[in-house]
């Protein structure tokens, strides 16, 4: 018998049951359980960047070498009986300076690291530094390797700006010096020259009264400011009251600091960036936030291209350039220019702990890392927001 209405195929049921089926078929790559999987990975990837306005992960560990040596050495002045025991001068800031009385011969402002070395130590930090410069082969590519150099140059002569506006002179006395004034420090040495001579004579004049041919004419106030800010000591005065800057700190901070970035990460760029990638970032012009990789030049088609030139897939292929390996390991890495920066840091490192132990109080350590970090901040991790900065200083290792 036939039965043409059950086998009618035109049916409007068995099209929607049909229709129904294939639906989640044809949803099914963009599940919610695949869709968040694959956002969240692409989240992570976009987020794996580090903060172009902080340090990175490995420059934090570095700087955190500073205020663990600071903190040990105050506790360790602390809780040392001898140190504790001996009497210290808190106008002269450091313990009293009679050979039977200083706890450690580091305590004394004449020994001979301190001397040779502490005292001159921006000389040391300026000969090992060119000393790397200018015999490292990480600098010795041509026409780029010059461009690296007088970048490098740059950076030295921005933190050497910064040592001396700290501590030589910032249009007039130091900012070390200034500090100390405007929280009330002044030299009795100086104040008391300068209220002699106003009583001796209101009006300025030849100091002490005597005047002739070849007198040394000095107004009252210029020669309360010059003695106070600049030759105190040198005049026989003492500092006292106002907050004084540890300047030992802030300098070996600063320096040595200094130093590894120079050659921390030249070295770690041309020796290891097949197994370390880079973690700094930097700010490009338009706003995107790249790999300091991209600011390497790339030769293509005989012409190099600057970090300007670069595209956002650019990041990975340049971390894959063909580098020199050095055979000898991290010894060998460093060249001989590295070998000296590594002794000149390590004295650094290790008269910073003598500094916390037997000298200033902790706030004026604390002062002294703060303002060393200032400079290196304004060095080192504000070219890398501000594209125009950074091609005139460049970053290291690049």
């Amino acid at each position: 018998m036939d039965a043409p209405s059950a086998a009618v195929p035109s049916s409007p049921d068995r099209p929607s049951a049909t229709f129904t089926r294939r639906k989640p078929s044809s949803k099914m790559p963009s599940s919610p359980e695949l869709s968040n999987g694959t956002t969240t990975q692409i989240q992570q990837n976009k987020t794996a960047r580090n903060n172009p306005h902080l340090p990175t992960p490995t420059e934090l560990v570095a700087l955190a070498l500073y205020p663990t040596l600071l903190v040990f050495g105050t506790l360790f002045s602390l809780l040392n009986p001898s140190v504790r025991s001996s009497p210290y001068d808190f106008i002269s800031q450091s313990h009293v300076q009679d050979s039977g009385a200083v706890p450690s011969y580091f305590a004394r402002k004449d020994n001979l690291l301190n001397v040779l070395f502490v005292k001159r130590a921006w000389f040391w930090i300026t000969v090992s530094f060119f000393a790397f410069l200018f015999t490292h082969p990480g600098f010795n590519k041509g026409t780029r390797g010059w461009e690296s150099k007088v970048r490098a140059t740059v950076r030295w002569g921005l933190v050497t700006l910064w040592w001396v506006f700290v501590t030589q002179w910032f249009f007039g006395p130091a900012i070390v010096d200034r500090g100390f004034r405007v929280t009330g420090g002044k030299c009795q040495e100086a104040q008391g020259k300068v209220n002699a001579q106003v009583k001796a004579d209101s009006m300025p004049g030849p100091v002490g009264g005597q005047g002739g041919e070849g007198g040394n004419v000095v107004d009252v106030a210029g020669f309360k400011e010059f003695v106070t800010a600049a030759a105190c000591k040198a005049a026989g005065g003492k500092w006292q009251g106002g907050h004084d800057i540890s300047g030992h700190v802030f300098l070996l901070v600063l320096g040595s600091a200094f130093l590894v970035q120079e050659v921390g990460w030249v070295v770690a760029r041309h020796y290891w960036r097949r197994n370390v990638r880079d973690e700094r970032t930097v700010v490009m012009h338009d706003g995107a936030v790249k790999s300091a990789g991209t600011d390497l030049p790339r030769e293509t088609t005989g012409e190099e291209k600057r970090w300007d030139d670069y595209s956002p897939e650019m990041d990975e292929a340049s971390e894959a350039r063909e580098v020199v390996v050095a055979g000898g390991g991290l010894w060998d890495a460093l060249g001989h220019g590295g070998k000296v920066v590594l002794g000149v840091v390590g004295l650094s490192a290790w008269m910073l702990l003598m500094t916390a132990i037997y000298f200033h109080t902790w706030f004026e350590k604390l002062t002294g890392l703060l303002v060393a970090l200032m400079g290196l901040y304004f060095t080192y991790i504000v070219p890398r927001f501000v594209p125009a900065l950074r091609g005139i200083v460049g970053l290291p290792g690049l």
